[in-house]
């Protein structure tokens, strides 16, 4: 069977335009590598703030001890903690909670609990340094 010369003017304008597609694609694909590289980050690179943004920390009720107070729950996640912070008066406990979720100052709190200002901020430094004895006590030494 011989070939016809048209026919082999055809094969070459196909062989031309499939070599032209094929060099296109390499092209973008090269292009869009290009692209991506320049666009992504080594996690190595990444600073610590940055790193953080990326991760997510699964929080179960059952991960953490409440306590409650005044309709603030104080959600505690280390037991030690929550030991020393139970082993303290509900009065403690209560301006604890108030001050650490609501964040009000001790006059705010004496309004909420019938105490005076003063009072308040007894309770609070009292209730502050029984938890760092208790925590103290409780860390390894030289730690």
């Amino acid at each position: 069977m011989e070939s016809n010369p048209r026919d082999y003017g055809e094969q070459c304008r196909f062989d031309a335009f499939c070599k032209k597609v094929l060099r296109n694609e390499a092209r973008a694909y090269l292009r869009n590598m290009k692209r991506q590289r320049e666009r992504e980050a080594f996690f190595s690179d990444l600073s610590q703030a940055e790193l953080d943004k990326l991760c997510v920390v699964d929080c179960y009720p059952s991960d953490s001890i409440v306590f409650s107070s005044h309709g603030c729950d104080l959600h505690i996640d280390n037991e030690l903690v929550a030991e020393a912070f139970a082993a303290l008066p509900q009065t403690e406990q209560s301006i604890m909670i108030l001050h650490c979720t609501l964040d009000l100052a001790d006059g705010e709190i004496g309004n909420l609990v019938g105490m005076s200002r003063s009072a308040v901020q007894r309770h609070r430094t009292k209730a502050l340094q029984e938890l760092r004895e208790a925590l103290s006590a409780l860390m390894p030494k030289g730690g």
